[in-house]
């Protein structure tokens, strides 16, 4: 139990620093293609050598599966979180770090407004309160209070809640298609597609312009672990460990550890009111999970 619990909050935690090192990347002069194109090649190519070393092992080879969905359809998939990281690291560019990670947690009241429109699931009165917490929280913690109309970079906030729609929309792929694959291959198949969507939106230069030979090496690698490797392969483990509702209120980490890196790394203002939205937000996570936790 312990073990998953630490899982989960450390993948969390790897989410919450990511955007960090993508606005250091920025500040280095490097583009959103080169941060996207970057995370996206050398993540998979690191999950797609990881799960070659797994498959060796007797333990992968005893296990007997079905595979019912086509390998492309998890390519298809992957256009998802391709996208995701498109929406989300163009609104790190135009707004303040931990305004962007705010407009991310928005994913929470789409995933429930996108399974009552696709799959007919109505919310329940704990999912509508989550849902006014959420928009309230937002207001608070995105500055939208302390800020007037033209201070505030309104292409910014829809990429960043584009970035959420993207999330919902692989948060819900995930959870419904490839199931049966070994969680690395699958982690390595939608990684790969990510990596597609992402070279044919902006032409991977930086694989022979030089870039590599700098600091995008570096910046690639980091942003690809923590963004690609980590948080995959930990909840993975972790999930399956303490059960999904456990899972999504540890996950909910991911927006104070972001907001705490960007007041004391990037040395954003963060002001007590804003600090009141996350705390707001975090509420409406764990909100519509407590009879879950109280029947486990």
């Amino acid at each position: 139990m312990l073990k998953g619990i630490l899982l989960v909050f450390f993948g969390a935690c790897s989410f919450g620093i990511l955007s960090t090192f993508v606005k250091l990347a920025y500040h280095e002069g490097y583009t959103l293609g080169d941060v996207t194109g970057a995370q996206a090649f050398f993540g998979a190519l690191i999950l797609w050598v990881l799960f070659f070393f797994q498959s060796q092992t007797k333990k992968y080879k005893a296990q007997a599966r079905i595979i019912k969905t086509p390998w492309w359809k998890m390519i298809l998939a992957g256009f998802s979180t391709g996208l995701v990281s498109i929406f989300y690291y163009q609104s790190v560019k135009l707004v303040p770090n931990s305004v962007a990670i705010i407009l991310l947690m928005q994913f929470i009241w789409m995933s429930i407004l996108m399974d009552y429109i696709i799959f007919k699931k109505k919310p329940t009165g704990l999912q509508f309160v989550a849902i006014l917490l959420v928009l309230g929280g937002t207001v608070l913690a995105s500055g939208m209070v302390e800020a007037t109309i033209q201070s505030m970079n309104l292409k910014g906030i829809g990429f960043g809640l584009l970035a959420a729609l993207s999330y919902a929309a692989f948060l819900m792929l995930s959870g419904k298609i490839g199931n049966e694959y070994p969680p690395l291959k699958k982690s390595a198949l939608m990684i790969t597609g990510a990596c597609i969507l992402i070279f044919i939106i902006f032409p991977p230069s930086f694989l022979y312009n030089g870039a590599l030979t700098g600091t995008l090496l570096k910046w690639g690698l980091i942003i690809a672990v923590f963004g690609t490797v980590i948080p995959p392969l930990f909840y993975a483990e972790g999930v399956p460990r303490i059960g999904t509702a456990l899972s999504s209120i540890l996950s909910a980490a991911e927006l104070p550890v972001a907001v705490m890196m960007a007041g004391f790394v990037l040395q954003e203002q963060v002001s007590f009111l804003r600090w009141l939205g996350v705390v707001v937000i975090l509420s409406a996570m764990i909100l519509p999970n407590l009879k879950y936790l109280k029947r486990g």
